[in-house]
C-alpha cells in the first residue's frame, strides 16, 4: 500500500509548481522585452528570479540570467538592488549579535 501525502503536503507542492510556472514566464532573456526596455522594476523582478533564472538557462539557451534589452543604470541599479537585498545585503536595519559581558570571577 502506498502511503498517501497529507493535504497540507500537496497544498504547498501544488503552490510551489504554480509559482514556479508563473516565474518562468517573467524570465529575461527571449522576446519579452523586445518592444520596450526592461527598467527598474524588471530589474528588480530579473535580481529575485535569478537564481531560477540561471536553473533554466542550462536547459534553454534563450533564457539569460540578465536582460541584455534594458535601459541602462536604473535597470542595473534594480537589478545589482536585489541580488544583493537577496542574500541579506540590504539589511540596514539588522541587529549586531550582543557581546556578553565578562562575569566577575570572586
Amino acid at each position: 500500500m502506498i502511503p498517501l501525502m497529507q493535504p497540507r503536503t500537496v497544498c504547498i507542492v501544488v503552490i510551489l509548481v504554480v509559482a514556479t510556472i508563473f516565474l518562468a514566464g517573467c524570465l529575461p532573456g527571449g522576446a519579452t522585452y523586445a518592444q520596450q526596455p526592461a527598467g527598474f522594476f524588471s530589474g528588480v523582478w530579473h535580481g529575485w528570479i535569478a537564481p531560477l533564472s540561471l536553473i533554466v538557462a542550462f536547459f534553454e539557451p534563450s533564457i539569460r540570467v540578465y536582460e541584455r534589452n534594458n535601459t541602462g543604470w536604473w535597470y542595473d541599479f534594480g537589478f545589482y538592488m536585489a541580488i544583493i537585498s537577496g542574500f541579506g545585503g540590504l539589511s540596514l536595519f539588522r541587529r549586531r549579535p550582543q557581546e556578553s559581558s565578562p562575569t566577575k570571577a570572586e
